[in-house]
C-alpha cells in the first residue's frame, strides 16, 4: 500500500486485453445532432460480457478539425474480432447516424492498415440510387435520403487496441464515491485523448467476477466488492469504512492513452474527501494479455 493525496493506494494491476477498434468521426449541422447520433450509436455498448460490442464517445471536434467544417463528434466501437467490429459498425451506422438528422460518417483511422468495408456495404440501402465519389481524398457513398444526402465513407480503418483499463474507488459512501467517479471522469474526458469510457456517464457501478457461484453464468457481482454483504461474505475485500466502490473502466487505442487516463482518473478521484482507498481489478494476471501497476502510473 502507498499514498496519494492522503488516500491508500493498493499495490495492485489492472488486467487489460487486446480488441480490435474502429473509430468514426460523425459531423452534423450543429453539435446537438452530431452528440445525439454519437449518443444513440454509442448505447448499449458498455462491456462485451453482456452487450453487443463495447463503444464510447471518444471527443468532441470542431469545425475547423473535421473533413466537411461541420461541428462533429469521435466514437470508438471495439470487439474481439475484425468480422464482429465489421457488423457492429455497419450496424450501428446503419440504423444510428444515417437514421439522424443532417450526419455524415467519416473514418476516423485512415492510417490503418486493415480496412473494413461499411460505407460499401451501406450502399446498397440507396437502392441502385446511390453514387460513389470523391470527397476531401476519400472515397465516400452518397446515399439518397428522404432529407437528402447521406455521405459515408467507404472504408473504415480498424487496429488492435486495449480494453479494460479500470481503477476502483472505495467511499464513506455513496455521495462521495459518485462525486469522486465524477470528477474522475471529467478529468479524463477533458485531459486525455485517444480513449473512451464506456459505461453510463463513464462510471460502472456492478462490477463483475467471471462466471459464478451459483449458476451458470458467464459472469456475475463481483461479491468480495459488494459492502452491502460484506459482513457475511468470507472473501470480502471492503474496508470496514467503506459503504459504496465505483468502478471506472477505460478503452483506448494503445496502452499509453490508457495509462494517462487511469492517472489522471485517479489523481482527480483522491482529492475528493470521503474517499477511502484506490485499487484496480484484475484475474491474478491470467487472463488479460497486458497489466498497468497503479505504482507506476500514479506519482
Amino acid at each position: 500500500m502507498f499514498r496519494l493525496n492522503n488516500v491508500d493506494i493498493e499495490d495492485t494491476f489492472a488486467e487489460l486485453f487486446e480488441m480490435w477498434a474502429g473509430r468514426i468521426l460523425i459531423t452534423a449541422e450543429n453539435e446537438k445532432w452530431a452528440l445525439t447520433a454519437a449518443n444513440v450509436s454509442t448505447g448499449f455498448a458498455s462491456s462485451i460480457i453482456g452487450s453487443p460490442s463495447e463503444a464510447g464517445i471518444e471527443a468532441i471536434i470542431s469545425p475547423n478539425e473535421t473533413l466537411d467544417n461541420r461541428p462533429g463528434v469521435m466514437i470508438q466501437i471495439y470487439h474481439q474480432t475484425r468480422e464482429a467490429l465489421k457488423k457492429q459498425m455497419i450496424s450501428r451506422v446503419g440504423q444510428c447516424i444515417m437514421t439522424c438528422p443532417t450526419t455524415a460518417a467519416f473514418n476516423g483511422l485512415p492510417s490503418a492498415a486493415r480496412k473494413l468495408k461499411v460505407g460499401r456495404s451501406l450502399r446498397l440501402f440507396g437502392d441502385g440510387f446511390q453514387k460513389k465519389d470523391e470527397f476531401k481524398g476519400r472515397k465516400v457513398w452518397r446515399i439518397p435520403v428522404m432529407e437528402g444526402e447521406f455521405i459515408v465513407e467507404s472504408t473504415f480503418g480498424a487496429a488492435k487496441a486495449v480494453a479494460g483499463g479500470n481503477f476502483l474507488i472505495f467511499a464513506e459512501d455513496f455521495r462521495h464515491g459518485l462525486k469522486a467517479a465524477e470528477d474522475a471522469v471529467d478529468s479524463i474526458r477533458k485531459n486525455v485523448k485517444y480513449v473512451i469510457l464506456p459505461f453510463p456517464g463513464g462510471i460502472c457501478r456492478s462490477g463483475s467476477k467471471v462466471g459464478s457461484l451459483k449458476y451458470k453464468l458467464p459472469a456475475s457481482t463481483n461479491h468480495p466488492f459488494c459492502p452491502a454483504i460484506k459482513d457475511y461474505v468470507s472473501d470480502t475485500q471492503v474496508p470496514k469504512n467503506v459503504r459504496s466502490i465505483y468502478e471506472i473502466v477505460i478503452n483506448g487505442l494503445d496502452i499509453k492513452s490508457v495509462k494517462r487516463a487511469m492517472a489522471e482518473g485517479i489523481n482527480a478521484a483522491t482529492k475528493v474527501k470521503g474517499v477511502v482507498k484506490i485499487s484496480a481489478g484484475n484475474y491474478g494476471g491470467k487472463i488479460g494479455q497486458m497489466k498497468i501497476h497503479l505504482r507506476e502510473i500514479v506519482k
